[in-house]
């Protein structure tokens, strides 16, 4: 086993406690995703979709496990860059790396296009720029201004969540006979919908990138990723429930805004753009920490020349990773002036699959008896199948940039061994 140290006056300032690591994570998880993906879930698995949550949150809890062991093992900035690398050989470390990058990158561009959508639909891209570049200036700053806004706004979104669930399932209009389970599509279906919703399950992944900023890293992770996995959860279930008992399903497929359709369909129309409000500051939650997150690992990956040696570099005195956040930021800014965001979240999902898969794959090496090895076992099986189950132009174009990675890979391993 080898760890590669940081090279001095070049670590991370650990300043997060078990609180701080967990906002963290709810402000990735209960984000834009739960505003948006009940509708193309509900669209492809009809009523199925709460089967769909609960194959996804199986596949989460499973990750969240074998990536909180590993993180206690390797407290270091890159989550399962780091692992894949300790724990299976470089490359796979790499492929992990890649995968989070681009996939994670692409993710930062659907939230501040969500962001655009709900604040000025017809200025999206210029609004979803604006909020890279302000985000991005805010992590500049440090890791615990980053904590301390999450904080503010996951605070505000929970808010919203509870008076939707309170609204809907007080209403006359809920109907549990609407809960009951019809699957159009068959498993295919349910699968497709578990590979959306998994999406907005992912944050807890930042947890594991911020290892080198936590304080006492073997005992905070292993407690923060699967209670912050368990409150997103059960917020998660309880939005998707007292939804689908106002609208239904079809309702739900349709909507485009179903927590705001689901307010006024309850008969409180006034409600509709406090929601609105929720979803933009849901989605800023989001990218903050997303980018918070793409910008650790693109820190670790230049620390092993895997990109530009000079994206390492450390803040001397905000003790950030400055360079990482800056080109992060600009690449994401770009994206969000150009891509379409049902592509950019199609995409991500196959990255972050992809990235876990290596992650369950690494925590199956550690040391344990047979019944420790079946959650990582799962979880590998279920990030293939998940990954293999979206839609085929987001299979495609993300293994066509996975491929992109792997070559680039070959070709400086190539001219390293001459």
């Amino acid at each position: 086993m080898r760890l590669v140290a940081t090279p001095s006056g070049s670590e991370l300032r650990r300043t997060l406690g078990v609180g701080d690591a967990v906002v963290i994570g709810l402000g990735s998880m209960v984000g834009a995703g739960v505003f948006a993906a009940p509708a193309p879930a509900a669209q492809t698995a009809g009523s199925g979709l709460l089967l769909g949550l609960a194959v996804a949150a199986v596949v989460a809890y499973c990750n969240a496990m074998s990536s909180a062991r590993l993180a206690a093992r390797y407290p270091a900035s890159g989550g399962t860059y780091v692992y894949g690398r300790e724990r299976l050989g470089e490359f796979w470390g790499y492929l992990a790396g890649w995968a989070f990058v681009v996939g994670k990158t692409a993710s930062c561009a659907a939230m501040a296009l969500t962001v655009g959508a709900y604040v000025w639909p017809e200025q999206a891209h210029a609004v979803a720029v604006a909020a890279v570049v302000a985000l991005t200036a805010v992590n500049y700053g440090g890791v615990r201004k980053s904590a301390w806004l999450t904080r503010v706004i996951v605070a505000v979104v929970l808010a919203v969540l509870a008076s939707v669930v309170v609204v809907s399932l007080a209403s006359g209009e809920a109907d549990p006979g609407r809960l009951g389970i019809e699957v159009p599509n068959g498993a295919g279906g349910v699968l497709q919908a578990a590979g959306l919703l998994f999406f907005a399950f992912a944050g807890y992944a930042r947890i594991a990138t911020l290892g080198e900023e936590v304080r006492d890293p073997a005992r905070t992770i292993p407690r923060a990723i699967p209670l912050a996995l368990g409150i997103a959860l059960v917020v998660y279930a309880a939005v998707v429930v007292a939804v689908l008992s106002v609208l239904g399903a079809q309702g739900l497929g349709d909507a485009t805004a179903p927590l705001a359709d689901a307010v006024r369909a309850a008969g409180v129309p006034g409600l509709a753009p406090v929601v609105r409000v929720g979803a933009a500051v849901a989605a800023l939650g989001s990218l903050l920490a997303l980018i918070l997150g793409v910008s650790r690992t693109t820190l670790a990956m230049a620390r092993d020349r895997h990109l530009p040696g000079g994206l390492a570099a450390v803040h001397p005195r905000f003790q950030v990773p400055h360079r990482a956040e800056l080109v992060v930021g600009a690449v994401v800014a770009v994206l969000a002036a150009t891509v379409d965001v049902r592509g950019a979240i199609g995409f991500s999902s196959f990255g972050v699959l992809t990235y876990y898969a290596v992650a369950n794959a690494s925590a199956w090496t550690l040391r344990s008896g047979p019944a420790a090895r079946v959650v990582p076992a799962l979880g590998l099986a279920g990030c293939l199948v998940l990954a293999f189950s979206l839609p085929g132009l987001s299979v495609a174009m993300g293994a066509g940039v996975l491929a992109v990675g792997v070559l680039a890979y070959g070709v400086r391993r190539s001219r390293a061994g001459r």
